[in-house]
């Protein structure tokens, strides 16, 4: 499982011209799923992704988490992640998991967030052609692949 983890001072998701999701300060978290990911995964992830100090403290120092600078999230599957781009110039997706798996790790991976964080996590749709804005601060983009935890 891959996250790209995008500080931000504001986000949405709008699908076919609805706003769906907004947030203001707080993580914009774009999921990348494949057939080989597990609730460990998804646990490891998640409380690693929460607990990210990125965010300044009182000296403008990044030094404190979501958690201590009670932020939002909104998490976008995104199966782009997963792309190989080792041969010629057109991606293959292979290692993405397929909807069957993917939809119920997705779906675990955003209730692990909620009960880590303690709140509700906004969301996109998975499959949707969703449209997202943000604005991203600092800039600070940090990407985290639960493969290479050691």
């Amino acid at each position: 499982m891959k996250v790209v983890i995008q500080r931000v001072l504001e986000a949405s998701v709008t699908i076919d011209g609805e706003k769906v999701s907004q947030i203001k300060s707080g993580l914009l978290i774009l999921v990348g799923i494949e057939s080989e990911d597990t609730l460990e995964d998804i646990k490891w992830l998640s409380k690693k992704t929460i607990s990210l100090r990125i965010f300044n403290d009182e000296n403008n120092v990044m030094n404190k988490s979501l958690i201590e600078v009670d932020g939002d999230a909104i998490v976008v599957s995104q199966f782009t992640l997963q792309a190989s781009t080792k041969k010629g110039n057109r991606p293959s997706y292979l290692k993405a998991a397929k909807p069957d798996v993917s939809i119920p790790l997705y779906e675990q991976f955003v209730a692990q967030m909620e009960q880590d964080l303690g709140k509700k996590i906004q969301t996109g749709k998975f499959g949707a052609d969703m449209k997202i804005a943000l604005v991203n601060d600092g800039p600070v983009t940090i990407i985290i692949d639960s493969k290479n935890r050691t």
